[in-house]
């Protein structure tokens, strides 16, 4: 499976999963935002990163 490699497995790099908490971290990290702005965007747009980073305004 490709993915980001965190310290406990991989991490999907086109879905994301809110119940999946590492990966929830590393996108709060790496766009600098809030649980509840990747949360909101989340359910506004689905659960293709592509499609919530160009909700937030960031870059995948």
């Amino acid at each position: 499976m490709a993915g980001l490699k965190d310290k406990r497995g991989f991490i999907d790099k086109d879905r994301l999963d809110l119940s999946e908490r590492q990966a929830v971290e590393y996108w709060m990290k790496r766009w600098k935002v809030s649980r509840d702005q990747i949360t909101a965007a989340h359910r506004k747009v689905g659960r293709m990163v592509k499609d919530i980073a160009a909700e937030l305004g960031k870059k995948r």
